[in-house]
């Protein structure tokens, strides 16, 4: 090894100038990523800062981490340990006057579209603005016009793009045909005066590989598939976010807070899958 390094620098005295100053450089380099993955575990966690505190906090997001996935990444790891609550988003007035976004507690959607908010935002005035150009089909926040369905957000939202038919071959798919939202008594869901006849297919449990989980971008959303749900004219009963192609951040009614697991131990149990499959879908910036 000294040999073929000799002979690749040229001369050892040239080898040992640049070694010394590699080294350094090296270590400085390993030091300032260190620091700056750890620098998330130093914040007071979000679901005890007023808005203000949000405000000052988000522009160092942007500054410890430029890349808008390596923050969204960063913002979704800071909720970790976040109160689970569901249905604990609204307009703000009548019919569901929660806020429009929050921080103090989180179901599995809040946790995807408040990742989202917060990563593009540097005040919190401005990630309620991003939250509303993200939940709401026609930026006016209204029951009606919000994304309720995750299969209808996938197919149509930019900031939610279904990759599901990219990662398998498609014998390896199974397809539903469904009307969101209306049930199979020919009623709807949800009042929205609303429904969408489509069809959409998803990765079945026992196609589920971790060789698919490293075909994954490094952040990547996942929405798990309930063939009971179909009838109800859904598709899909539970979200969350898939790290470093392994673990999934997810807002969990199990674990009543916001977890950072692995995947396969998270859907594989005991008994049994806890789902009938999975759909995946990559996150983007809402201004690219």
């Amino acid at each position: 090894m000294e040999k073929r390094m000799g002979v690749k620098w040229g001369m050892g005295d040239g080898r040992w100038s640049i070694e010394r100053f590699l080294l350094p450089y090296l270590f400085f380099l390993l030091l300032s990523c260190s620091n700056t993955n750890n620098w998330v575990n130093t914040l007071p966690k979000p679901w005890t800062l007023s808005q203000d505190q949000i405000t000052k906090i988000l522009p160092k997001f942007h500054s410890h981490y430029p890349d808008f996935h390596d923050r969204l990444k960063a913002f979704a790891q800071w909720q970790v340990g976040k109160p689970y609550e569901i249905f604990k988003l609204g307009e703000e007035v009548a019919p569901d006057p929660d806020p429009i976004i929050r921080l103090d507690v989180s179901d599995c959607t809040a946790h995807i579209l408040t990742s989202l908010a917060f990563s593009q935002s540097t005040s919190w005035d401005e990630a309620k603005e991003s939250m509303i150009t993200i939940h709401y089909k026609d930026g006016n926040p209204t029951y009606k016009t919000r994304w309720h369905y995750t299969t209808d957000r996938i197919q149509e939202n930019s900031s939610t793009v279904n990759i599901t038919n990219e990662l398998v071959g498609h014998e390896q798919l199974e397809s539903v045909e469904i009307i969101l939202n209306r049930k199979e008594d020919g009623k709807e869901f949800l009042d929205l005066g609303w429904e969408k006849s489509t069809s959409i297919q998803y990765i079945p449990s026992n196609n589920i590989t971790q060789e698919i989980l490293q075909k994954l971008p490094h952040v990547a959303g996942v929405a798990f598939v309930k063939k009971t749900y179909f009838k109800m004219g859904l598709v899909v009963a539970h979200e969350g976010m898939i790290i470093d192609q392994k673990n999934i951040i997810h807002a969990s009614s199990e674990y009543e807070k916001t977890v950072n697991i692995d995947f396969m131990d998270y859907y594989f149990r005991e008994n049994g899958p806890l789902f009938d499959g999975v759909l995946f879908y990559s996150f983007h910036p809402m201004k690219e």
